[in-house]
């Protein structure tokens, strides 16, 4: 049996202090590591030996563009990428093919292999505005699930039994209620843990919801007679709502293609609570200015100054510093010069999508719905500083300040669903 790392005197003081450094930063922003003894022993290993640990991280290509919520991970895989780790971004053009039952309370319904692939093109070119394209490992997992076969697939069925896939939080709530549960959908954890031992991955990162796929990689591993790998968790990021996990199909989104104004915009819009989260899971800043930011609110400084430097560094990452300066530009210009009140306060407008002429009834800024299709038409309705010209449009969860005439304002949020 492997020694502890924290129980290993051989290990030279120098080794040690590298494996602390490197434990530092992983464990920045991490929700679990398992296990961190056996993770500290990988890397003592990799730091006396020169190897780099292979680190892996799966995407399904299910929709064509990522957004801030996919890069809570991103971001810990470019750190361990200049810890001087192998990344490996593997593309799960297979596993797409079942979709990823995680957190579903049904059956996802099939994509096309051309959808698979057309999204599959984006996913590495929009995941190299993080990772250093150089040092990372593009894979496909369809290089060895494809040839698997009726047999190969007999075979890696029969590693697991049902009950222990319906040990899934998801699947048990599904079976209690009725709802069917495909076959095809329990094969998905078994392919993404089949995955693992045919790259021989060292660390595979991934959400609090992939905790049980993650784990059937080290069932898979150790089955195989390799060494299982280490998981490392990260938090699911909050959209704009402030409730729902980050999802372009809940419309709380930031997407990292997005315009760098809708970004700006977007980021200012969050809560000053949510902002601290942003700034951990999102943010390069060393942990200590984080803190320094902290003091400075506590002190009194305005939180919605201290949000413009998450955004501006947001903005900058996946545009340009000038971008990002043209961005607060535009903001501010909609917003201070528009001379919108400080101290609005934020009520809510329940679920949505809420259209327009609603929010403005249930905001109180005007008294009936054809008073607000009048101010419309009129051309005296803004939302965050921009003329509503369609009495149809919608808000889709998030946080807007709406805007009557010259001096009728109100701050809403709308919530997902």
């Amino acid at each position: 049996m492997t020694k502890p790392f924290a129980d290993s005197a051989d290990i030279p003081a120098g080794v040690r202090e590298r494996v602390a450094s490197s434990m530092a930063v992983i464990r920045r922003g991490s929700e679990e590591i398992l296990v961190e003894d056996e993770l500290e022993a990988k890397l003592a290993r990799s730091a006396s030996t020169g190897t780099p640990l292979r680190v892996k991280l799966g995407l399904d290509p299910t929709a064509p563009d990522l957004h801030l919520g996919h890069t809570v991970v991103l971001n810990k895989l470019r750190q361990l990428q200049d810890l001087g780790h192998q990344v490996i971004f593997l593309i799960g053009d297979f596993t797409a093919l079942i979709g990823d039952p995680t957190g579903r309370n049904s059956t996802r319904p099939p994509l096309l292999p051309e959808e698979i692939a057309a999204n599959a093109q984006t996913y590495f070119r929009q995941a190299s505005l993080i990772l250093d394209p150089e040092k990372t490992e593009i894979r496909k997992n369809s290089e060895w699930c494809e040839p698997l076969g009726a047999h190969g697939m007999i075979k890696l069925a029969a590693q697991s039994t049902v009950a222990r896939m319906l040990e899934r939080d998801d699947f048990t709530k599904r079976y209690k209620a009725g709802t069917p549960i495909s076959v095809h959908e329990l094969l998905y954890p078994l392919l993404q843990g089949y995955d693992s031992v045919a790259l021989q991955a060292d660390l595979e990162l991934g959400g609090t919801d992939q905790k049980f796929n993650l784990l059937m990689g080290r069932e898979l591993q150790r089955a195989a007679g390799l060494q299982p790998q280490c998981v490392l968790t990260m938090p699911l990021l909050e959209g704009l709502d402030g409730v729902e996990k980050m999802s372009k199909s809940k419309g709380n989104y930031v997407g990292i293609t997005d315009t760098a104004a809708e970004m700006f915009g977007k980021l200012m819009s969050i809560s000053d609570e949510l902002m601290w989260k942003y700034f951990l899971l999102l943010s390069f800043r060393p942990l200590s200015q984080i803190d320094a930011l902290k003091a400075e609110a506590a002190a009194g400084r305005n939180p919605r100054d201290i949000k413009v430097d998450l955004a501006l560094e947001i903005v900058e990452r996946f545009h340009s510093r000038s971008a990002a300066e043209g961005a607060l530009a535009d903001f501010e210009a909609r917003f201070k010069q528009g001379e919108i009140p400080d101290d609005l306060v934020e009520q809510s407008l329940g679920k949505g999508p809420v259209v327009i002429v609603q929010a403005l009834r249930q905001a109180g800024l005007v008294p009936s719905s054809s008073e607000a299709v009048r101010s419309i038409e009129q051309g005296g309705v803004r939302i965050d500083g921009e003329k509503v010209s369609d009495r149809t449009q919608a808000l889709h969860p998030g946080v807007y300040v709406l805007q009557v005439g010259k001096r009728r304002f109100a701050k809403v949020r709308v919530h997902s669903l």
